[in-house]
C-alpha cells in the first residue's frame, strides 16, 4: 500500500519503533490523502473484536475510498480515513467546505460503508511536524492503554488529529469510561472524541476469541 514514496517510509519507520503490539492495527500514510488500516498478523486478528470478515471489509473500504479520493480530490486536501466495523472516520483538512462535503459523498458511495463521521476541518493542510506530533500522541495513548492493564489494547483504534484523539472500537460501558480516562490523562491530548460501539458484558464474553492451547 505504499503509494506515497519516502514520506510513507519515514512515517512507518517512526511508528514501527513503537512496536507492533503498540500499534494495535494502525497503518497511516502522510501525504495529502492518507489511509489508516489494519496491520496483518495472526495475533492481532485473533484479539480483534471484529469478525475476520468485517476486518477484511474495513480494509477494503479504506483501499477503495483512498483510490477514489486520489482520483477526484487529488492533493487539494489531506485526508485520514479509518474504518472500524464499516463505520468510517474522516479526519484531516479540506481546502473548502465544498471539498469536505465532496469527500464525504465519495466515501459514502464505497461498497460496505455503513456510516461516516466527518471530522475534517476546513483549513490549510497540516504540516509534517504537526502530523508527526499527532503520531507521537497516538503512540503515547496506546502505551498508556498497555500500562493500564485492565484494557485490551487491540480492542481500540486510536487516531489523533491536531491534538484531538479519536477512539474507535466495540467496548463495554466500563471500558469506554476507562479508556476515556486514560486518553484524557495522556500528555499532548487536548480533546477526546469517542466513536465507540457499546456492548454488554454478556456480548463481550460471546465475542471474545477462544485462547489458543
Amino acid at each position: 500500500m505504499n503509494f506515497f514514496g519516502n514520506s510513507f517510509t519515514a512515517r512507518r519507520f517512526a511508528l514501527s519503533v513503537l512496536g507492533v503490539s503498540l500499534l494495535g492495527g494502525a497503518l497511516t500514510a502522510c501525504l495529502p490523502l492518507v489511509i489508516g488500516g489494519a496491520v496483518g498478523g495472526g495475533a492481532l486478528v485473533a484479539t480483534d473484536r471484529r469478525t475476520s470478515g468485517t476486518q477484511l471489509e474495513d480494509e477494503g473500504i479504506e483501499l477503495r475510498a483512498l483510490s477514489r479520493l486520489r482520483g477526484e480530490v487529488g492533493e487539494r486536501s489531506h485526508v485520514n480515513l479509518t474504518s472500524y466495523g464499516r463505520q468510517v472516520l474522516l479526519t484531516g483538512e479540506a481546502a473548502s467546505a465544498q471539498d469536505k462535503q465532496l469527500i464525504e459523498q465519495i466515501v459514502s458511495r464505497v461498497e460496505n460503508v455503513r456510516s461516516i463521521v466527518n471530522e475534517i476541518a476546513v483549513m490549510g493542510n497540516s504540516t509534517l511536524t504537526q502530523r508527526s506530533s499527532d503520531a507521537l500522541v497516538t503512540g503515547r495513548v496506546k502505551a498508556m492503554l498497555i500500562d493500564a492493564k485492565d484494557l485490551q489494547t487491540n480492542a481500540f483504534k486510536v487516531v489523533t488529529e491536531r491534538g484531538t484523539t479519536y477512539l474507535m472500537g466495540r467496548v463495554t460501558q466500563r471500558e469506554s469510561d476507562r479508556v476515556t480516562e486514560v486518553a484524557r490523562g495522556t500528555p499532548g491530548v487536548q480533546k477526546v472524541v469517542r466513536i465507540l460501539e457499546i456492548i454488554t458484558p454478556e456480548e463481550l464474553v460471546r465475542i471474545q476469541p477462544t485462547p489458543l492451547r
